[in-house]
């Protein structure tokens, strides 16, 4: 099993497709990776030699960001967002659809399941 980036690679599927389970690279860049990196993207990766992997791994090193410093760069624009107070940054801070959806109904992902009306009784 080939190791990338911190993540464990599927054996079992062509290098083009396992390569999308990094963080960070999709098949468009997957693609370009493997054009990089000099390998045909219908092997699998159970067929890689070390060499293939070896330059693979160096493409991904010099040229993308991918797994744990994607990840941290994201949280932080959020992060950002919210600090600056900014329309965007209130919508994350409410945990609100951010890009405009509507919420008066749908939106049950982002707000959490539905409270019910409190129906208030009178006290005896």
């Amino acid at each position: 099993m080939a190791r990338i980036a911190g993540v464990d690679l599927n054996k079992n599927k062509r290098v083009q497709f396992a390569l999308t389970k990094i963080y960070g690279i999709g098949d468009a860049t997957a693609s370009k990776i493997l054009v990089k990196a000099e390998v045909d993207p219908a092997v699998k990766v159970q067929d890689l030699t070390e060499a293939q992997i070896a330059s693979i791994r160096k493409v991904i090193d010099t040229d993308y960001k991918v797994e744990g410093d994607l990840r941290k760069e994201v949280s932080m624009h959020v992060k950002m967002l919210i600090d600056m107070g900014c329309y965007r940054g209130i919508r994350h801070r409410k945990n609100l659809p951010v890009h405009g959806q509507r919420t008066h109904t749908n939106a049950r992902t982002r707000k959490g399941p539905r409270k019910g009306v409190v129906a208030i009784r009178k006290a005896e």
